[in-house]
Protein backbone atom coordinates (compact mmCIF):
# COMPACT_ATOMS: atom_id res chain seq x y z
CA UNK A 1 0.00 0.00 0.00
CA UNK A 2 1.51 3.63 -1.22
CA UNK A 3 1.75 6.26 2.01
CA UNK A 4 2.66 8.64 -0.31
CA UNK A 5 -0.17 11.27 0.31
CA UNK A 6 1.48 11.09 4.36
CA UNK A 7 4.66 12.55 3.15
CA UNK A 8 4.99 16.25 3.67
CA UNK A 9 5.98 18.42 0.76
CA UNK A 10 8.89 20.74 1.66
CA UNK A 11 8.80 24.20 0.64
CA UNK A 12 11.97 25.97 -0.65
CA UNK A 13 12.70 29.63 0.18
CA UNK A 14 11.45 30.55 -2.65
CA UNK A 15 8.15 29.57 -3.23
CA UNK A 16 5.01 31.11 -1.51
CA UNK A 17 2.29 28.88 -0.80
CA UNK A 18 -1.54 30.49 -0.49
CA UNK A 19 -4.43 28.53 1.19
CA UNK A 20 -7.69 29.69 0.09
CA UNK A 21 -11.62 29.30 0.43
CA UNK A 22 -13.05 26.12 -0.90
CA UNK A 23 -9.44 23.93 -0.53
CA UNK A 24 -7.69 26.08 -3.89
CA UNK A 25 -4.37 25.77 -3.28
CA UNK A 26 -1.86 28.73 -5.01
CA UNK A 27 2.02 28.22 -5.45
CA UNK A 28 4.20 31.10 -6.56
CA UNK A 29 7.74 30.64 -7.80
CA UNK A 30 10.51 32.11 -9.82
CA UNK A 31 9.52 29.95 -13.08
CA UNK A 32 5.87 31.45 -12.25
CA UNK A 33 2.60 30.66 -10.72
CA UNK A 34 0.26 27.76 -10.34
CA UNK A 35 -3.14 27.16 -8.70
CA UNK A 36 -5.71 24.21 -8.52
CA UNK A 37 -8.72 23.20 -6.81
CA UNK A 38 -8.50 20.05 -4.15
CA UNK A 39 -10.96 17.86 -3.25
CA UNK A 40 -13.35 19.17 -0.75
CA UNK A 41 -13.27 16.40 1.54
CA UNK A 42 -9.17 16.19 2.16
CA UNK A 43 -7.92 19.23 4.48
CA UNK A 44 -4.49 20.97 3.50
CA UNK A 45 -2.28 22.76 5.76
CA UNK A 46 0.82 24.64 5.76
CA UNK A 47 3.13 23.84 8.82
CA UNK A 48 7.06 24.45 9.63
CA UNK A 49 7.92 25.15 5.90
CA UNK A 50 5.73 21.83 4.69
CA UNK A 51 2.61 21.34 2.95
CA UNK A 52 0.59 18.40 4.82
CA UNK A 53 -2.12 16.97 3.31
CA UNK A 54 -5.07 14.71 5.49
CA UNK A 55 -7.76 12.41 4.58
CA UNK A 56 -10.70 12.42 7.04
CA UNK A 57 -11.45 8.42 6.23
CA UNK A 58 -9.48 5.34 5.15
CA UNK A 59 -12.27 4.83 2.51
CA UNK A 60 -11.11 4.18 -0.57
CA UNK A 61 -11.32 7.02 -2.42
CA UNK A 62 -10.34 9.41 0.02
CA UNK A 63 -6.89 6.95 -0.54
CA UNK A 64 -6.69 7.68 -3.74
CA UNK A 65 -7.17 11.34 -3.79
CA UNK A 66 -5.42 11.39 -1.07
CA UNK A 67 -2.23 10.39 -2.88
CA UNK A 68 -3.46 12.09 -5.82
CA UNK A 69 -3.36 15.83 -4.35
CA UNK A 70 -0.23 15.31 -2.74
CA UNK A 71 1.43 14.63 -6.34
CA UNK A 72 -0.60 17.13 -7.62
CA UNK A 73 0.61 20.20 -4.76
CA UNK A 74 4.57 18.69 -5.28
CA UNK A 75 4.50 19.05 -8.68
CA UNK A 76 3.25 22.80 -8.52
CA UNK A 77 6.24 23.50 -5.64
CA UNK A 78 8.50 21.50 -8.07
CA UNK A 79 7.53 23.35 -11.32
CA UNK A 80 7.70 26.51 -10.39
CA UNK A 81 10.79 26.47 -8.87
CA UNK A 82 13.17 23.87 -11.22
CA UNK A 83 10.49 23.28 -13.73
CA UNK A 84 9.86 20.41 -16.53
CA UNK A 85 11.01 19.47 -19.36
CA UNK A 86 9.69 16.90 -22.60
CA UNK A 87 12.97 16.37 -25.60
CA UNK A 88 11.94 15.19 -28.82
CA UNK A 89 14.42 13.80 -32.00
CA UNK A 90 13.27 14.38 -35.26
CA UNK A 91 14.20 11.07 -37.15
CA UNK A 92 13.77 11.66 -41.20
CA UNK A 93 15.51 12.63 -44.58
CA UNK A 94 14.94 16.77 -44.45
CA UNK A 95 13.07 16.53 -41.08
CA UNK A 96 13.89 19.62 -39.08
CA UNK A 97 12.36 22.60 -36.25
CA UNK A 98 13.04 25.98 -35.70
CA UNK A 99 11.67 27.89 -33.59
CA UNK A 100 10.11 32.15 -34.35
CA UNK A 101 9.11 33.70 -30.36
CA UNK A 102 7.19 31.56 -29.58
CA UNK A 103 6.34 29.52 -32.64
CA UNK A 104 7.64 26.03 -33.37
CA UNK A 105 7.75 25.82 -37.62
CA UNK A 106 8.22 21.78 -38.38
CA UNK A 107 9.38 20.20 -41.52
CA UNK A 108 8.69 16.52 -41.45
CA UNK A 109 7.98 15.21 -44.74
CA UNK A 110 4.96 16.80 -45.96
CA UNK A 111 4.27 19.38 -48.93
CA UNK A 112 4.55 22.10 -46.42
CA UNK A 113 5.45 23.21 -42.81
CA UNK A 114 3.76 22.68 -39.81
CA UNK A 115 3.42 25.82 -37.23
CA UNK A 116 2.59 25.58 -33.85
CA UNK A 117 1.63 28.19 -31.26
CA UNK A 118 3.50 27.90 -27.71
CA UNK A 119 0.63 27.67 -24.83
CA UNK A 120 0.60 30.36 -21.92
CA UNK A 121 3.51 29.26 -19.97
CA UNK A 122 5.27 26.99 -22.38
CA UNK A 123 8.40 27.56 -24.62
CA UNK A 124 10.22 25.84 -26.81
CA UNK A 125 13.61 25.28 -28.07
CA UNK A 126 15.73 23.52 -30.76
CA UNK A 127 19.02 22.10 -29.88
CA UNK A 128 20.14 21.19 -32.95
CA UNK A 129 18.08 21.36 -35.97
CA UNK A 130 16.77 17.77 -35.21
CA UNK A 131 16.20 18.36 -31.30
CA UNK A 132 13.06 19.79 -30.17
CA UNK A 133 12.85 20.74 -26.36
CA UNK A 134 9.19 21.28 -24.51
CA UNK A 135 9.82 23.68 -21.19
CA UNK A 136 7.17 24.93 -18.80
CA UNK A 137 6.31 25.06 -14.98
CA UNK A 138 3.20 22.78 -15.25
CA UNK A 139 3.84 19.38 -15.91
CA UNK A 140 0.39 18.33 -17.28
CA UNK A 141 0.82 21.47 -19.80
CA UNK A 142 4.25 20.24 -21.50
CA UNK A 143 3.89 16.66 -21.52
CA UNK A 144 0.18 17.64 -23.44
CA UNK A 145 2.20 20.23 -25.64
CA UNK A 146 4.80 17.59 -25.96
CA UNK A 147 2.04 15.24 -27.60
CA UNK A 148 0.92 17.27 -29.93
CA UNK A 149 4.24 18.07 -31.38
CA UNK A 150 4.78 13.93 -31.70
CA UNK A 151 1.30 14.07 -33.52
CA UNK A 152 2.37 15.69 -36.31
CA UNK A 153 4.11 12.95 -37.41
CA UNK A 154 4.39 9.82 -35.36
CA UNK A 155 6.95 7.35 -35.83
CA UNK A 156 6.74 4.68 -38.51
CA UNK A 157 7.56 1.19 -37.44
CA UNK A 158 9.03 0.23 -40.77
CA UNK A 159 12.30 2.85 -41.27
CA UNK A 160 11.59 4.39 -38.18
CA UNK A 161 11.08 7.61 -39.59
CA UNK A 162 8.95 10.32 -37.23
CA UNK A 163 8.74 12.59 -34.40
CA UNK A 164 9.76 10.61 -31.01
CA UNK A 165 10.80 11.00 -27.55
CA UNK A 166 14.49 11.35 -26.89
CA UNK A 167 14.04 7.82 -24.69
CA UNK A 168 11.07 6.48 -26.69
CA UNK A 169 12.16 2.95 -28.19
CA UNK A 170 10.09 1.97 -31.09
CA UNK A 171 9.99 -1.87 -31.95
CA UNK A 172 10.61 -1.85 -35.44
CA UNK A 173 8.92 -4.44 -37.94
CA UNK A 174 10.44 -6.42 -40.87
CA UNK A 175 9.63 -5.65 -44.07
CA UNK A 176 7.63 -7.80 -46.64
CA UNK A 177 10.18 -10.54 -48.24
CA UNK A 178 10.18 -12.10 -51.61
CA UNK A 179 7.92 -15.20 -52.32
CA UNK A 180 10.01 -18.06 -53.31
CA UNK A 181 13.37 -17.55 -51.30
Amino acid sequence: MSRIGQKPIEIPDKVKVTLGDGNTVAVKGPLGDLSMQAHPDLAIQVQDGAIIVTRPTDGRQHRALHGLTRALIANMVQGVTEGFEKRLLLRGVGYRAEVNGNKLTLRVGYSHTVEMEAPAGISFEVADNTTVVVRGADKQAVGQTAADVRAVRPVEPYRLRGIRYIDERVPRKAGKTRAGD
